[in-house]
Parts: structure tokens; sequence; C-alpha cells
């Protein structure tokens, strides 16, 4: 592989009631209805002209809590080791995140979110519209995770993130 350097620079802030990874939702689905906002940066403002009219939108967002990452892992909605990329781990070579979540209202430089899957401060990399027109795949196997007990583990554990500050 070619030696390419990517930079990337925040654009803002995603601020949740989750202070610890440690009974955070697992992913959108299992954080309904819990709030959140994001704060982007004033540079970045106009950049969300329009955006009020979408009912979703996906946060791409850096994992900066996540620890070192391996590449098998236990998943938290099952008991058997996978490969990493078969998952949704925080913990990668590159930490970036991403989650759909509901826009309740754009307000200058403030989005006002529910349906947060993430801790407090957490970096914000990039925000793109849910279009279902163009983002909704039906599909007809979900490998593992057709077989995993769902109804069990909706809330994290602290598996994947640094030491956490207690």
């Amino acid at each position: 592989m070619e030696n390419i350097i990517i930079k990337a620079r925040p654009i803002g802030i995603i601020h949740t009631p989750f202070e610890q990874a440690e009974g955070t939702p697992i992913q959108p689905v299992k954080g309904k209805g819990a709030k959140g906002w994001v704060e982007v940066d004033n540079a970045y403002v106009e950049g969300l002209k329009d955006l009020d009219g979408f009912e979703r939108i996906w946060l791409l967002f850096w994992c900066h809590r996540a620890s070192k990452y391996k590449l098998q892992v236990k998943p938290y909605m099952d008991t058997q080791v996978r490969g990493l990329f078969a998952t949704r781990a925080p913990s990668r070579p590159n930490a970036i995140g991403m989650s759909c979540v509901k826009l309740i209202s754009v307000d200058g430089n403030r989005l006002e979110i529910e349906d947060v899957d993430m801790l407090d401060g957490t970096p914000l990399l990039d925000i793109k519209p849910y279009a279902a027109k163009f983002d909704h795949f039906p599909v007809t196997r979900c490998g593992w995770i057709d077989a995993a007990d769902h109804q069990g583990q909706t809330k994290a554990d602290n598996r994947f993130f640094q030491e956490e500050n207690k």
C-alpha cells in the first residue's frame, strides 16, 4: 500500500448524557429517545443550511476513548469471538464511529438530536443526511448477527474502552 497521509479535524463536539462507556446504548436503536446535542464549530455553520429538512442524519465521529484495537473481539451482542471488521466494536485501526441519529432541530451551530449512542465530548468528524432512497437496502443476511441473542445486552460495558475516569 502507498504511504498515504490522512488528516482529519473535528468539525464539532457531540454532547450526550453518557459520561462512561458502561451503560451507554450499543447502537442508536438501543438508545431510542436518549437526547443529546451537537455543537458545530462556527467555521462550518454555513454548511448546515437545509439540514433541518431531514429527519435523520449520519454522524461520523472519532471514538476518542476507545482502547487499542484487536483483530478478534467478543462483540457486545454475542458470546463468541468474531473478526473485528464483522463487528461494530469502537476499538478499530481508525477509530471512526458512525450513528444514524434523529435530528430534532437546527439552531445556529447547535443540532438537537435523539437516539444517541456515543460518549459525551465525542469529536464530530462529519455530518451526512440520511436518505431512505439511498441508505436503505433490503437484505437477506446479516452474518452472525442473525443468530445472536439481540434481546440480551443493550448497553455497553467497558470492554472496548481505555481506563475509565471515575
